[in-house]
């Protein structure tokens, strides 16, 4: 009886007080949660789960890329190649005598007998599928970056890839390695075009992007064969446009900032619809790997060398045969120019379209065909645009005012380098030397008699600042030839009476023939 009654009292009682210290730590638990995390109370449970974030999700490329990547493809280049055994005939020294002329006790020839190998200058005959020595051989020598551009197997690409090969090889995303011929090549803009061989299906192509649509922050996707990686997608946007990076006269590059590295030459750059905006050609790297500065062909350039090069395998030119140099402000001044804009005519060249039309020394091409041109560069884009036997409307500005002239554009030479031309001033009399103090320059005749020497240079004048240097020569003051200090001063007086502040010298020097803008003294 008793050992129930306890029972049963500890367990009414037991259980009584277990609700009152469940009661009162439950009620100290949430008090704690509450005045710890200073949140409404609520339930943790007592295990973890993954991290999920619900965010604004970014824009992805993967549309893009999934439409043009079987487009791309790489580019592997092999070339004829001599090797060293082919230039020397490979003969070891031994008196002129290749390896089978040795004698059959030679220890040479014996070691590779002993272990069965064929010797260093084996015969064409002995091994079927070497060509004979001094014909070369196929050798990899390059690869890039390329894209479709019609269904028939039509490749756009570099020419600094594909150029002095042999043999060419395009790998499509897929793994797909297929023969393709060169069709032409245009070393100007750095583009080429190649064909797939007896092509067996239809290709995947892409099209050129019109370049009034293209902007500065753009973005762009750069699809190509880095490093021999295969096919390789980094983006980025259009960093700037009209870049001119001294590649040849008509650069006209866009910068982007898409991860570009050796191998992606001749790959293409999209829009965001697919479309080709330019094609990669270089890139700035102090270390050789990518900086975020890359260059590329744009489309409207692109286009127009492509479609010539499928036609005709080569691109024809026009051609005005004029040295030009920009205008500057100071040489703005002093030809009466109200903006420093147009080209400067340095010298027209012999025989040439422009010598023909009747332009001089000292021009300075305005407008072609109505069309304003802003400097040398966009002079030279825009009759290099014309084909040959083209007649253009020339605008120019001579001796203050502005007259118009028709040319009938030639056919630009192959590699032509334009070259300054000397003029033949009028037979000077002769000259003592004289120093002209306000130009900071120090003069006597020239040995030739033709035009001035320049013997000294003050080093804190306006002339030293241009960059005249002692030993150049001044042919012209304001496009009239000068052979004397005294026919200078008198070039320079009547330009105080027309009002300028500046005269234009032209200097020659072992680098050609260059105009310079000098301040006059209007005391």
């Amino acid at each position: 009886m008793k050992r129930e009654k306890v029972g049963h009292m500890f367990n009414s009682n037991g259980r009584s007080k277990l609700k009152t210290m469940l009661r009162n730590s439950t009620a100290a638990g949430l008090a704690a949660v509450i005045v710890a995390g200073s949140v409404p109370a609520m339930i943790v449970p007592a295990y973890a789960e993954a991290v999920r974030v619900e965010a604004p999700q970014v824009p992805s490329f993967a549309d893009v890329v999934s439409a043009v990547s079987p487009a791309v493809v790489s580019v592997r280049v092999q070339s004829n190649v001599q090797t060293a055994q082919d230039e020397s005939n490979f003969q070891f020294g031994f008196g002129g005598r290749g390896f089978e002329d040795l004698p059959d006790d030679h220890p040479l020839k014996r070691f590779f007998k002993e272990f069965g190998m064929p010797g260093p200058d084996a015969r064409p005959d002995k091994k079927p599928n070497r060509p004979p020595r001094g014909e070369g051989r196929l050798r990899p020598t390059s690869q890039g970056s390329g894209f479709f551009i019609s269904d028939d197997g039509y490749i756009v690409t570099n020419n600094h890839v594909v150029e002095d090969g042999a043999a060419y090889t395009v790998v499509m995303n897929d793994g797909t390695e297929l023969d393709a011929k060169l069709v032409g090549t245009d070393r100007r803009t750095d583009l080429a075009v190649l064909k797939v061989e007896n092509p067996k299906q239809k290709f995947t192509y892409v099209q050129f992007a019109a370049d009034e649509n293209m902007r500065v922050g753009d973005w762009v996707v750069a699809v190509g064969n880095p490093f021999g990686l295969g096919g390789t997608v980094t983006a980025g946007i259009i960093s700037a446009r009209g870049r001119d990076i001294g590649s040849g006269p008509y650069d006209d590059y866009i910068q982007i900032d898409a991860a570009v590295n050796r191998g992606n030459s001749g790959g293409p750059d999209f829009n965001l619809n697919g479309e080709v905006v330019g094609i990669n050609t270089a890139i700035f790297s102090p270390s050789g790997g990518n900086v975020g500065i890359a260059f590329a062909i744009p489309a409207s350039v692109a286009k127009g060398v492509v479609d010539e090069l499928i036609k005709s395998g080569t691109v024809e030119r026009g051609w005005l045969g004029v040295q030009i140099q920009p205008v500057t402000k100071d040489i703005a001044d002093s030809l009466g120019l109200s903006e420093a804009s147009g080209a400067l005519v340095v010298a027209p060249q012999a025989g040439s379209p422009g010598e023909k039309a009747g332009i001089k020394q000292g021009d300075v091409v305005t407008a072609v065909n109505g069309e304003p041109v802003k400097d040398p560069r966009d002079l030279a884009r825009r009759i290099a645009a014309f084909a040959p036997g083209t007649t253009v409307d020339v605008s120019i500005w001579r001796e203050g005012k502005s007259m118009a002239m028709k040319v009938e554009l030639g056919e630009l030479p192959k590699d032509q380098q334009a070259s300054a031309g000397e003029t033949t001033p009028d037979k000077a009399a002769p000259s003592t030397e004289q120093a002209l103090a306000n130009m900071g320059i120090s003069v006597k005749p020239a040995e030739d008699g033709k035009g001035l020497t320049i013997v000294d240079v003050d080093p804190d004048s306006d002339a030293a600042d241009k960059g005249l240097q002692a030993g150049e020569k001044i042919v012209s003051v304001n496009n009239q030839a000068v052979s004397t200090a005294d026919e200078v001063m008198k070039v320079i007086e009547q330009a105080k009476k027309d009002g300028r502040t500046k005269a234009l010298f032209q200097v020659e020097s072992q680098n050609g023939s260059r105009f310079v803008a000098l301040p006059i003294d209007q005391g």
